[in-house]
């Protein structure tokens, strides 16, 4: 593949080289240098790396010397087509021919009258070329003069507002009349040129003319974009477009093809098109909407925003441009109320899943926000006027008002809904984790009185009994205790005080859930009682069993004989209304006591368990299913094992891998023998040296060199050469 690419590479540059040599020696003859112009022209767009070639061989400036030189129209055109094409292929070759001198020639050629018309255009192309995305380039078109000559070409090449492209020169003028407002785009903009839209904003006068005159896409559009990238970020600019009226020419095109856009489908793109200029022109001026209002416009852009055939890009325009009208103009804010903007901006909300989409329309609800504040509250506070009659007017005209206030008002209530939520949500959090840290401490610190109880350092058990229960049905009450918790608490105290002190502790339990709740709960804690009872005489009636007068399972924790007890005393205490009595009954692999369990002792326990729990009882009956089976299948067959034989496949394996990587036997040559020879005598036993210095056939190893060595000097009729 490498080589393939090196073969194509160099065949490039023959070529290259060859049609460089043809332009040179063909200068008479002038259909030939234009074939190799436009064979080169081919070449350097089929691979980027040829135009840096060329110009490294000096054809590029060749090329430009050929097109200030020559005499033919034809070459002419074909060298500044060739220019531009690689130009627009290689940054390099753009910044070697972004020069003051090729600026003045291509000037020469459009201010000259013997220039055709398809001359003028290309000639024109190459100025877009080098100022595009070059700021140099941009400075140098505004000092030869260059940008002088584009905005007179911008008024003179059509002089009539009736385009009839049929016609063959019609068409060439428009042709060369729109690459000029390409190239004044690309002068004021990308990157923004303050200076230079300076100078284009002279031609907003003439591009209004356009505007008013002839309402078709092939004028609307390069105008469009020629206004709104000239005033982009340029508030000086964007004043002037107003004071010469062209925001109420744009606003009257809006009109006229937004009624159209009903009958075609053009008429409905082209007008997003204008809306685009007219959110360039008050994007930075929001108080410029005042003008906007007088030809309501915002009723005609939410008309427009139901149009079908626009998609999702098309609609965040209109509704951006929405939100800069209705941003400081409490008009247009009106008028979006009056034709039903609100349900449009929360529909686009609630279904749209493009996220610009959304944040423009909630940038229109937020615009909303006051007016609405201001018709919630009374039609007297209505800010258009003071008189009465007008307000009068206004009431019995519109019978649909009262609605509007509605949809302000829910729409209110909705953002301050919203914003209750948020807070609620963050204050609920920070009590909740208040309330996790005190239950901490407080568990903290009970435990360290049990502990002192334990060691004989802590008041009376009853005394102890009366705390605990206390601090039991704090925890009830402040609804963070949970089961774990309450084990917790439970386990830490003196097991062999609580297996005796059970009856006594149950009453004080119950009777502490009774003053916390005496009318809601004493049913409850009765039953609870109870219960906790049942399953405490359950556990002492089986003990464990006991083989050769020990027991099978060693109870290293005293206070694992009565953990079932004080578990559900616990569960039971805890039940509520909300969190209803859940009794929990557990056999012997439900209980971790001892050392740890493993898969083999785990098994042991679980069948020594004369009580079993419905979960752990299905695992033994699967067991022993399953050890059944395997017997059965021993006595058919003697060969099955029950482990893998791990050692016997891992050298298998390793076996396998050796074949499989075991090289190629290659025998020496002659010649690697007198390499080997030869490599001894200048370097000694450096066998790395000598298979680096002399070219040994691939895949050769300094071991083979040092084995073939020592075999050759073994055999007595081997004499070195």
């Amino acid at each position: 593949m490498a080589s393939e690419d090196t073969k194509k590479i160099q065949e490039m540059k023959t070529d290259l080289n060859l049609l460089l040599e043809c332009l040179k020696y063909q200068m008479d003859n002038p259909f030939s240098q234009k074939e190799a112009l436009v064979t080169i022209h081919s070449i350097c767009q089929q691979n980027s790396n040829a135009g840096v070639y060329f110009r490294e061989i000096g054809g590029l400036m060749f090329i430009k010397n050929l097109a200030k030189s020559s005499e033919h129209s034809m070459v002419k055109e074909a060298a500044l087509y060739t220019l531009g094409a690689v130009a627009e292929q290689s940054v390099y070759c753009q910044q070697t021919l972004c020069t003051s001198e090729l600026f003045e020639d291509l000037t020469s050629f459009l201010t000259n009258n013997d220039s055709n018309t398809n001359l003028k255009r290309m000639t024109v192309y190459v100025i877009l070329v080098l100022v595009s995305n070059n700021r140099s380039g941009q400075t140098l078109v505004r000092e030869t003069g260059c940008i002088t000559v584009l905005t007179q070409l911008f008024r003179t090449v059509l002089s009539k507002y009736e385009l009839n492209l049929s016609d063959k020169n019609t068409f060439q003028s428009y042709q060369l009349w729109s690459s000029v407002c390409s190239t004044l785009c690309v002068c004021v903009n990308n990157p923004q040129n303050d200076e230079n839209q300076m100078l284009c904003c002279s031609l907003f006068p003439h591009a209004n003319d356009w505007l008013i005159n002839c309402i078709k896409p092939e004028v609307i559009r390069p105008i469009c974009s020629f206004i709104g990238l000239t005033l982009a970020n340029n508030t000086y600019v964007q004043k002037y477009f107003i004071s010469v009226g062209g925001l109420d020419v744009l606003s009257q095109v809006l009109v006229q093809l937004e009624s159209d856009s009903h009958k075609t489908l053009s008429s409905a793109k082209l007008a997003v098109v204008v809306t685009k200029t007219v959110d360039a022109c008050i994007a930075d001026n929001p108080t410029f909407g005042i003008i906007l209002s007088k030809y309501q416009i915002v009723s005609k852009l939410l008309t427009l925003l139901l149009h079908e055939s626009l998609d999702s890009g098309e609609k965040f325009s209109i509704i951006l441009t929405l939100g800069h009208c209705t941003e400081d103009c409490e008009e247009n804010q009106y008028d979006l109320f009056k034709y039903n903007g609100l349900p449009l901006m929360i529909q686009a909300l609630t279904e749209s899943q493009n996220e610009e989409l959304n944040k423009a329309a909630t940038f229109v609800l937020h615009n909303c926000k006051k007016i609405a504040e201001k018709l919630s509250l009374s039609l007297g506070e209505y800010p258009f006027g003071e008189n009465e009659e007008q307000l009068k007017y206004i009431n019995t005209k519109e019978k649909n008002f009262e609605e509007y206030w509605k949809k302000a008002k829910e729409l209110l209530h909705r953002l301050e809904h919203l914003e209750r939520e948020r807070n609620e949500e963050e204050i609920q959090r920070e009590k909740d984790k208040d309330n996790v840290s005190s239950v901490n401490i407080d568990i903290q610190n009970t435990l360290k009185h049990l502990h002192a109880d334990s060691l004989g350092r802590g008041p009376t058990a009853e005394d102890k009994d009366k705390s605990q229960s206390r601090k039991l049905q704090s925890y009830k009450s402040h609804g963070c205790a949970n089961d774990h918790q309450m084990k917790t608490l439970l386990k830490s105290a003196n097991p062999v005080d609580a297996c005796y002190r059970e009856s006594v502790q149950n009453k004080t339990l119950c009777k502490a859930n009774s003053s916390y709740n005496q009318n809601l709960h004493g049913q409850t804690t009765f039953e609870e009682k109870n219960s906790v009872s049942q399953s405490s005489d359950h556990v002492f009636k089986h003990p464990i069993p006991i083989k050769n007068g020990k027991p099978q399972l060693p109870l290293t924790d005293p206070f694992t004989l009565c953990s079932d007890i004080i578990d559900e005393e616990a569960i039971s205490f805890l039940a509520t209304d909300n969190h209803p009595k859940m009794l929990k009954y557990r056999c012997s692999g439900c209980i971790a006591v001892g050392k740890s369990l493993n898969s083999r002792n785990f098994s042991k326990l679980l069948h020594c368990c004369p009580y079993q729990c419905d979960r752990h009882k299905v695992i033994v009956e699967a067991e022993d299913r399953y050890k059944n089976e395997l017997r059965k299948s021993l006595l058919c067959n003697k060969k099955i094992l029950l482990t893998p034989r791990r050692r016997q496949l891992r050298s298998e394996s390793a076996t396998s891998e050796r074949i499989k990587k075991r090289r190629i036997r290659k025998n020496f040559t002659e010649e690697e023998i007198n390499y080997l020879f030869n490599g001894v005598k200048k370097m000694g036993n450096h066998w790395n040296l000598i298979l680096w210095s002399f070219p040994f056939q691939q895949g050769r190893k300094a071991v083979d060199l040092a084995h073939k060595y020592h075999k050759l000097t073994k055999r007595p009729k081997c004499v070195a050469p």
